[in-house]
């Protein structure tokens, strides 16, 4: 069996009569063009698993004063995740031991929700011991939300 380079396939086809078989596309630049953004910003994606955004850090520190101040002994980013459904599962910013002994999911959202994400937390608020509440950053404090 003989293999035919390039040139050579370009030369059957073009003798054939098969029109623009032999052309390569171009790969040099995407096959898009990025919108017009003049403050050049582009949203990246979701965090990479266990590194904080702006809002998580924030909360985290207001939890390390609640832990100082004893009304929090112990917390953990995105240290339980919790298995919803087959191949259905949700992991809470924070679980969170607060003084009274109840564990607590905290969510941490900047104003945004995600309709998969709040159809999660009642799920597994419906499904799991723990209570599950959601925290909004409002001025100097946080506003909270039960499920």
């Amino acid at each position: 069996m003989t293999r035919w380079t390039e040139e050579q396939l370009a030369t059957v086809l073009k003798r054939r009569g098969v029109k623009g078989a032999a052309n390569k596309p171009d790969i040099s630049a995407p096959p898009f063009k990025l919108p017009n953004n003049p403050a050049g910003r582009y949203a990246l994606g979701r965090m990479p698993v266990g590194k904080m955004n702006k809002t998580e850090t924030a909360y985290a520190e207001y939890l390390e004063l609640q832990k100082h101040a004893g009304e929090v002994l112990w917390y953990k980013f995105e240290g339980i995740k919790l298995r919803l459904a087959d191949n259905t599962s949700y992991t809470c910013d924070f679980a969170v031991l607060p003084s009274d002994g109840i564990l607590e999911m905290h969510e941490c959202k900047g104003g945004f929700w995600r309709d998969d994400a709040r159809v999660k937390i009642k799920v597994a608020a419906s499904l799991y011991p723990f209570r599950f509440i959601a925290v909004k950053k409002k001025g100097n404090g946080w506003e909270r939300e039960d499920f």
